[in-house]
């Protein structure tokens, strides 16, 4: 492959279509409701590629919202099914494909995460093939009429869009057997809600997020979620606030489906789930009731074992066990210092930070030197910190919970700044570069805890390099959480690091 046409030359060109600060800025201005286009401009877009929306419900669809445990759920999803579309188990395995996709974001280290086959990234080569192709078809096709009107990026998609438009084209090519597909923003305009008649659809805990588009209020961001159920498809959704619920049901009777509110099934009890948290049991029930509904509809159980206090069939233990998510309630060693350990949760709400709290608060150590890597540059930064701060006060009975904490950018290197996969356009460069909301985050926790150690960095490599020198010999455990972008960026680092010892010791 040419180095035009490698992956590096796609993530340039992808990079080259994200909305940049001031875009992003007046989008929110306008309001919720402003992308109403969305839906519109995406089949313009599908019909460019030479599909129509109709065609991907050969893809056995699966289409989940909601504001947290999105991710979770759909890992949790995909890891079940794994377990049963390579097997001829259904009535239908002559014609059914074998495998099992999945589009999530955001990624951590590699954008090529958001498009997985069988649990795992699709590869380099595949990556650029698709990506070509789908930059090949809008090239060689002109927008006529309504659709000439669509919002682009130098005649393309903007980044979610075009991902989503590659995912679903990869998926197609590659025949996989059910396509788990996690929403961006929102649903009923969200750019995945083009899929017209998913088997499955599941709406994930609520809460208040993305405001600008969505409205701020629980019950505006239920309406938004709710538009992904389809007359007739079954819809599931995690327990929810009184007055979210009654919009979900009201929603789903207008629209024309049975919605079910999913209890924690019995026996995750006594699982060991492969993603830590007590709150992921929720994802899991959600998960469990989404496949069940799933497999059956496909002929691979019978419609008997919809029943919740049924037990788990084998395949659906190894699959929620096995169920794997980086980046989220991730625990880790740090590779070459024995006493320091690493833990990882990306809390970009009040809620979600919350529950990150709670969950480094039963994990970490009595005795330990406790320290805090935290950034959110697109939100309430010091409202988070400060829910963080009081979460940890209380679950510890201790109200100086971090010794040091450590505010740094989404820049990845000092020397090298971001790595290609984690650019991020949408955000204020002049707030970055004079770290603005860093010095207002050290402010805000020093008005907290006076007593802690705050550090402001420029880039997540100084950021890991800083709690390493704080470790020295002594047992340091440090938590790692606020934007998903800060998470992959220091897995990213870590990794980096891992790899070139490893090349080294070759």
């Amino acid at each position: 492959m040419s180095n035009d046409r490698n992956y590096a030359a796609a993530v340039q060109a992808l990079n080259s279509l994200q909305s940049n600060f001031s875009a992003v800025e007046a989008i929110r201005k306008q309001g919720p409701g402003w992308n109403q286009r969305a839906l519109p401009e995406m089949r313009s877009w599908v019909r460019r590629i030479g599909y129509e929306p109709s065609d991907f419900d050969t893809l056995n669809l699966i289409h989940i919202a909601g504001t947290k445990g999105k991710g979770s759920t759909s890992s949790f999803v995909s890891s079940i099914l794994a377990q049963y579309l390579p097997t001829k188990k259904s009535v239908h395995a002559e014609r059914l494909p074998t495998s099992v996709g999945l589009y999530t974001s955001p990624h951590l280290r590699f954008v090529r995460e958001r498009i997985q086959i069988d649990g795992r990234p699709i590869p380099i080569e595949q990556f650029a093939k698709y990506f070509w192709d789908v930059w090949d078809r809008l090239e060689n096709t002109t927008a006529t009429g309504e659709d000439a009107e669509a919002r682009n990026v130098a005649g393309k998609p903007v980044y979610f869009h075009y991902l989503t438009l590659m995912a679903l084209h990869c998926y197609m090519q590659e025949q996989v057997g059910t396509a788990v597909i996690e929403c961006g923003i929102g649903g009923e305009y969200d750019t995945t809600n083009i899929l017209e008649k998913p088997l499955t659809t599941g709406v994930t805990s609520l809460g208040i997020d993305h405001v600008a588009m969505l409205g701020d209020t629980i019950e505006s961001i239920a309406w938004h979620k709710a538009g992904i159920f389809k007359p007739g498809v079954p819809a599931f959704t995690a327990p929810q606030q009184d007055a979210a619920l009654v919009v979900l049901r009201e929603r789903a009777k207008q629209i024309g489906t049975e919605l079910r509110v999913v209890d924690e099934h019995p026996e995750l009890r006594n699982l060991r789930l492969g993603l830590q948290g007590d709150f992921q049991r929720i994802n899991a029930s959600l998960a469990i009731a989404i496949c069940t509904s799933h497999l059956s509809r496909l002929g691979y159980i019978p419609a008997t074992a919809l029943d919740p206090t049924s037990e788990l069939p084998e395949e659906f233990v190894k699959g929620l066990e096995t169920a794997h998510l980086g980046g989220r309630c991730e625990t880790r060693p740090d590779t070459k210092l024995k006493g320091l350990t690493w833990y990882i949760d990306g809390g970009h709400t009040l809620e979600s930070i919350e529950m990150a709290g709670k969950w480094f608060a039963a994990t970490t150590t009595k005795d330990a030197t406790r320290v805090l890597v935290f950034n959110q540059q697109t939100r309430d930064a010091s409202a988070l910190a400060r829910r963080l701060h009081s979460t940890l006060a209380t679950a510890l009975a201790d109200s100086h919970p971090f010794k040091h904490a450590i505010f740094c950018t989404n820049t990845t290197y000092k020397d090298a700044g971001y790595k290609a996969d984690l650019i991020s356009m949408n955000t204020s460069k002049d707030d970055v570069d004079s770290l603005k909301v860093q010095r207002e985050l050290a402010q805000a926790y020093d008005e907290i805890d006076p007593e802690a150690k705050v550090h402001v960095l420029g880039t997540i490599e100084e950021a890991v390099a800083q709690a390493k020198v704080l470790a020295g010999d002594e047992p340091v455990e440090v938590l790692v959480t606020g934007s998903l972008h800060l998470v992959g960026g220091v897995i990213e680092v870590l990794e980096s690091e891992t790899e070139m010892a490893h090349d080294t010791r070759l």
